[in-house]
């Protein structure tokens, strides 16, 4: 069975708008790894980017990761819980090492926690050696964070951010962010763009909620735009919308409701309305440069966008853009936290040593065709499904 799960991945990944259905959460989990659990690990994962390196180039590796269905698969594939937050944070390093281990043109800029503080300095290094544009790859690394932590404003804070770019600069993002209230994450996906404000994301997995800001919504465009109209007026007069919109000014008689903000709490987090006016940039040329401005964070943002929304009607979106993913992968060697069931390291090495014989043949040959034997086996794999009763939360 793990050979024709294997070839189904193989196969899913030839076209990357294939959609696997089902659905992951990711609640927040404790504990590590094991040592003989990752090492088989980062030896599959580096065989298997060897094929896909083989089969599809860097490029073809980018567009995949940055899809949420894929990347489980990945995540499910080489034994790792198919349902904790630490499939975003091991897999995510784990593949870091295989891109490095196996010496492919792409690479992995960042991590969990105080890795992700050193995404700019990593990519740096990465930028000089194959001679690229560093500060292009920053901003879009600076803006993936802001927008999902900032701009959508879901509840989760990001605390682990992977920046992943090609020889030729090409780039994509896995991030996270964690919801300690509700005990779980969040993963955003990211595959290069110029519209950090218009649906950018390539998807987003995690539990959907009720309302979400979406402020990078291509449907908040006139919120963003009457957010751009407000602070180019000056801090005086933003601070009199704010002071309407908490009900410190009365001017208008007029009492500002929204069905998805607590309005105390709203006045709490506005707290001076002219001194957060004051603390707004007004030299700002556009909504990106906004949103790049030191101390303009996502209570700013969200005071902004309810002004432009209740005051001066340019609504913005409030449906939750998070999708789902996969389970079935599990069933490959099976999971670290026993579901479906433990991993088996015999099943594990042999799937190990079935890859680098097949690995080694396409080298010795010159042919790619050696891995139709995987496509070959998928057929007896794409109708399965799991068992339901199989599919319960790891610990």
């Amino acid at each position: 069975m793990f050979s024709a799960l294997t070839a189904r991945f193989i196969e899913a990944g030839a076209d990357a708008r294939v959609e696997l259905k089902g659905y992951a959460d990711l609640p927040l989990h404790a504990g590590r790894v094991p040592p003989w659990l990752l090492a088989r690990m980062k030896k599959l994962s580096t065989l298997l980017l060897e094929i896909m390196y083989d089969l599809w180039g860097e490029e073809g590796i980018l567009v995949r990761l940055a899809s949420p269905v894929f990347f489980q698969a990945v995540n499910d594939l080489i034994g790792m819980d198919w349902d904790s937050s630490g499939s975003t944070t091991v897999t995510t390093a784990v593949l870091k090492h295989a891109m490095e281990e196996a010496e492919l043109p792409i690479r992995i800029a960042g991590g969990k926690g105080e890795r992700a503080l050193k995404a700019p300095e990593e990519l740096k290094a990465i930028a000089e050696r194959w001679g690229l544009d560093w500060e292009v790859l920053a901003e879009a690394s600076r803006l993936t964070a802001k927008v999902d932590n900032a701009l959508v404003q879901d509840g989760y804070s990001i605390y682990h951010h992977a920046f992943i770019v090609t020889e030729k600069g090409r780039w994509a993002v896995i991030q996270q962010g964690m919801n300690p209230s509700s005990r779980m994450a969040r993963r955003y996906h990211w595959l290069e763009t110029n519209k950090f404000f218009d649906d950018p994301h390539s998807g987003i997995m995690g539990r959907r909620a009720g309302a979400v800001l979406n402020l990078a919504s291509s449907r908040s465009s006139a919120n963003r735009s009457t957010i751009m109209d407000l602070v180019a007026s000056g801090p005086e007069k933003v601070a009199r919308d704010l002071m309407l919109l908490t009900g410190q000014s009365t001017l208008t008689g007029a009492t500002y409701y929204h069905p998805y903000v607590d309005r105390r709490r709203l006045k709490a987090e506005i707290g001076d309305p002219r001194r957060l006016a004051y603390s707004i940039p007004r030299d700002v040329a556009s909504f990106k440069e906004l949103v790049l401005s030191r101390g303009v964070g996502p209570k700013t943002l969200r005071a902004l966008a309810l002004v432009a929304e209740l005051i001066y009607r340019s609504p913005a979106d409030w449906t939750d853009p998070a999708n789902v993913d996969p389970f079935k992968f599990s069933f490959a060697v099976g999971g670290k936290d026993g579901v479906p069931y433990p991993v088996d390291r015999r099943t594990y090495d042999e799937l190990i040593s079935l890859l680098e014989a097949m690995v080694e043949a396409a080298r010795r040959s010159g042919e790619r065709g050696i891995y139709g034997y995987l496509a070959s086996l998928a057929a007896k794999a794409a109708s399965w499904s799991p068992p339901p009763e199989y599919k319960r939360p790891t610990l």
